[in-house]
């Protein structure tokens, strides 16, 4: 038996009242008139219309808040950038540190030396 998903009860929902609506509206099914049947079957829309309601809020307020990081982000910068240009703080400080970048004495140079592999073949390892 397939499920029954909220989208599908909605659609159900609609098509039972606009049949109704155009096809009998002043008969009654199920013990109902037609009025009845939308004061029962209200919850449920107004339900829905609650949670379209709240998706948009919850997008304009993923919005406002990526908008705000960027801000955020470009002040941070800023900051960093004056630790750096500050003669008693600079890239070697704590402070530089505790902003979360590596002090400039904790770095490494970048420099590799190569090894020489010694015995070998093609495939570069011991052979059996």
């Amino acid at each position: 038996m397939p499920k029954v998903t909220p989208r599908k009860i909605e659609e159900k929902i609609d098509r039972t009242l606009n049949a109704w609506e155009q096809i009998a509206p002043t008969k009654s099914f199920g013990g109902m008139t037609l009025v009845q049947f939308r004061e029962v079957v209200a919850p449920s829309i107004a339900a829905r219309d609650r949670i379209e309601d709240l998706e948009d809020q919850t997008t304009q307020a993923i919005t406002q808040r990526d908008q705000a990081d960027d801000a955020s982000l470009d002040k941070i910068q800023l900051v960093v950038n004056g630790v750096l240009a500050d003669p008693t703080e600079g890239a070697d400080s704590a402070l530089y540190e505790a902003l979360g970048y590596t002090r400039k004495s904790d770095r490494k140079s970048g420099l590799t030396f190569k090894t020489k592999k010694t015995g070998g073949g093609a495939g570069g390892g011991p052979t059996p």
